[in-house]
């Protein structure tokens, strides 16, 4: 080892082309305990790919070519500073080079949206999947957090956005000091530059430091569309695991937490296939989305049984068939993607299904349903989710001012993803820390909640307000047929509010939250407050009715 010369710590930077890896590069280049190398793997990439470049046979003549060479003599070689940067091209990490390479040294990518690379990406080369290289950035973050060292990743947008917070943030990361010089650099050519620069690196040398993106883009040449369907994946995958340590950025929303963890990892079916959570999206086109447009059902999963399937199914084709929906799935593909969705999820106790089925996505944005020509969209969303309240001590519900639809504008037993009536009323209900709200008829009659229907017990008779105005749940009707095996008297009538404040008990029912004690409404104790004996009965005879009936969910077929 040469006087002066010590092992030094290697930074690798991993990126695709166009991504403002060589700004960080001289970004790093400032630092005084940095010396930093451009792209030490591009000659081994030539040789072994055999692709062509300007300056090819050039780099292949100054440039040590043997990866494992490269690798353990000038990446990991001997240094005069505490950290060597090396700047690293994805592509360029070429099958053979030594596992070396990934096991040493401190990591992090950089990303940048293929939107923002490929208008400018041909100056040199044509750009192509591999030229682009998104897919080996992927590999790479994946290998590294097979062993246990996951990479900060740092978005070249942010980084233009807030230089001074990203640097600091990826310093911390990489467990280095700021320093405030890594923010400027010098216009012009720099002898770090690899023999290439002449050919890409003409913006970056009029530049003194990291300038702010553009206000707006330059338009993607369609020649390229299909290329950015292919990239964009890979870049979205990569985009979720960015820290979000800048300044700047620090007045975003944080992630929040789940309420099931579990359920971050969950695969739920869309259209025609099973997605994972963060991937399972309606085209922006989807009826959903242009006008909630759309029928739905709640289902309960118990000990490996679809409680009242055939039911829930009856009401969304009826639902369907009132709003006049064409080209429906038959009953048989919704059963198949049900079971299929649960399986794959491992899910068969405890787990709620969202069952939606859109009119289907446009050939463009409008109302008329003429332009829904693909057919409908089935969804399965199934989440591992507890009843959503507290069945053992009671709820609070409020009156909303919020009236329920009129069959006169929208008849509430067509069961339609146009929900804004009931969230109007749950507004209020969430304001004032309550659970849920009452919601009246037209006429100041008791209608449901927002979200559930409704029942009391006034000297042993239970009642329940008729459905002219609300969806005939099928909870309801569960618990209005277990009322009669009790042997309990039950009625069906227009009910006031003031029935309600002074009822002996009072429940909701909904198959998210199963039947659930009311202790409290408007400020005014149910009963003595407490639980009352018959909803505990008729909790019980809910609890067994889960227990012995439902569908089952199909076993895997052995081979």
């Amino acid at each position: 080892m040469e006087a002066g010369n010590h092992e030094i710590e290697v930074i690798h930077s991993w990126s695709a082309p166009r991504s403002l890896s060589t700004s960080i590069m001289y970004s790093f280049a400032q630092r005084d305990d940095t010396e930093v190398l451009d792209e030490p793997l591009y000659a081994n990439f030539l040789r072994v790919t055999g692709v062509d470049r300007p300056y090819r046979e050039e780099l292949l003549s100054k440039m040590e070519s043997d990866g494992d060479k490269v690798v353990r003599e000038i990446i990991f070689g001997p240094g005069k500073k505490k950290y060597r940067f090396c700047k690293h091209i994805a592509k360029q990490r070429v099958p053979g080079l030594t596992g070396e390479l990934m096991k040493k040294g401190k990591h992090f990518i950089l990303i940048r949206n293929p939107l923002d690379i490929l208008p400018s990406f041909d100056k040199v080369v044509p750009p192509s999947f591999l030229e682009i290289g998104l897919a080996g950035l992927v590999a790479i973050y994946s290998e590294l957090c097979e062993v246990g060292n996951p990479p900060p990743i740092v978005d070249a947008t942010e980084l233009q956005q807030d230089p001074e917070g990203v640097l600091r943030g990826l310093c911390e990361d990489l467990n280095i000091p700021f320093q405030p010089a890594m923010l400027k650099w010098e216009a012009g050519p720099k002898p770090v530059d690899g023999i290439w620069a002449q050919w890409w690196y003409g913006s970056v040398h009029k530049s003194t430091g990291f300038t702010s993106p553009n206000k707006y883009p330059k338009p993607l040449p369609p020649s390229l569309y299909d290329l950015l369907e292919q990239s964009l994946p890979f870049y979205s995958f990569l985009r979720r695991h960015v820290k979000k340590s800048s300044s700047r950025l620090r007045s975003r929303l944080p992630t929040p937490s789940l309420p099931v963890p579990e359920n971050e990892k969950l695969l739920a079916w869309v259209g025609d296939e099973i997605l994972p959570r963060e991937n399972a999206k309606v085209s922006v086109f989807d009826s959903v989305v242009q006008g909630g447009d759309s029928v739905w059902e709640g289902l309960r999963v118990y000990d490996r049984k679809i409680f009242k399937l055939e039911e829930h199914l009856d009401r969304l084709f009826d639902s369907a068939k009132a709003l006049a929906f064409n080209n429906v799935p038959t009953r048989e593909e919704v059963k198949e993607a049900i079971f299929t969705t649960l399986i794959r999820n491992g899910m068969f106790d405890n787990a709620h299904i969202r069952l939606s089925l859109t009119r289907g996505k446009k050939v463009t944005s409008g109302m008329s349903p003429a332009f829904n020509l693909y057919g409908c969209t089935l969804i399965v969303l199934p989440e591992w989710k507890p009843p959503v309240y507290d069945n053992t001590k009671g709820i609070i519900l409020v009156t909303a001012t919020t009236r329920r639809n009129s069959p006169n504008n929208l008849d509430s037993k067509i069961h339609h993803n146009n929900l804004l009536n009931n969230i109007l009323a749950k507004i209020e209900g969430n304001n004032a820390n309550a659970d849920d709200a009452i919601m009246l008829d037209k006429d100041g009659y008791v209608s449901e909640t927002n979200a559930t229907n409704i029942f009391l017990v006034k000297k042993g008779q239970v009642q329940t307000p008729h459905a002219d105005y609300c969806l005939p749940g099928i909870t309801r009707a569960t618990v209005m047929d277990l009322v009669v095996k009790e042997g309990l008297v039950l009625e069906v009538r227009r009910m006031s509010l003031s029935e309600f404040h002074t009822a002996d008990e009072v429940w909701t029912t909904g198959t998210m939250g199963e039947l659930s004690p009311v202790v409290k409404i408007d400020g005014r104790s149910v009963g003595d407050g407490h639980v009352g004996p018959v909803t505990r009965r008729l909790q019980n005879a809910f609890k067994k009715l889960t227990e012995e009936s439902g569908v089952p969910i199909p076993t895997c077929d052995k081979p």
